[in-house]
């Protein structure tokens, strides 16, 4: 299924960020796995579990050109996993790591440090009754909020405070 005389180029390859036309104006990680497996050009390949496809092009597109190389190795591996059985594995996976992983950085840079340590320390999520039985997910999805929108109320008070300030120091 992986051309193997492709496969040796990959290292020589360089990742780039977004979606593209045709191979010879760059590549992401999925149109890498599409032209590896000898599939039409597309971030979007057959051969690739659609939950592993859409993890990629978010992380592929997150990563600094710098580090998006950390990707290579992953990119044969994934081809093939469509149609094997594990796309609801691999989306509580999925879900799991966005919840206990991710997730709990974002309530660190909110200052809700209390909030992101129960996420840190929840335990796996495997199925829709793990997700429903944590209550500290809604408990921190609803102080994120609330820190969110207190954010948003306080930039809009200081934009419109200076707004005001600098109306009458014109008048």
């Amino acid at each position: 299924m992986i051309n193997q005389e492709k496969l040796e180029q990959l290292e020589a390859i360089y990742l780039d960020s977004g979606s593209h036309e045709e191979f010879a104006k760059g590549a992401c990680a999925m149109e890498l796995a599409s032209w590896l497996a000898d599939e039409p050009f597309s971030d979007y390949p057959a051969c690739v579990c659609p939950v592993l496809a859409a993890f990629s092009r978010s992380w592929n597109d997150g990563l600094s050109d710098d580090r998006r190389h950390i990707l290579k190795p992953f990119i044969p591996r994934m081809i093939g996993t469509a149609g094997d059985g594990n796309i609801e594995r691999r989306a509580w996976m999925s879900l799991d790591w966005l919840i206990r992983v991710n997730a709990w950085a974002f309530l660190e840079l909110a200052g809700l440090s209390e909030h992101a340590a129960k996420l840190r320390a929840l335990p796996e999520i495997k199925c829709h009754a793990d997700l429903e039985a944590s209550a500290l997910i809604r408990a921190a999805a609803r102080a994120a909020a609330w820190a969110a929108a207190g954010a948003a109320a306080g930039a809009a008070a200081e934009a419109a405070a200076e707004a005001a300030a600098g109306a009458a120091a014109e008048a």
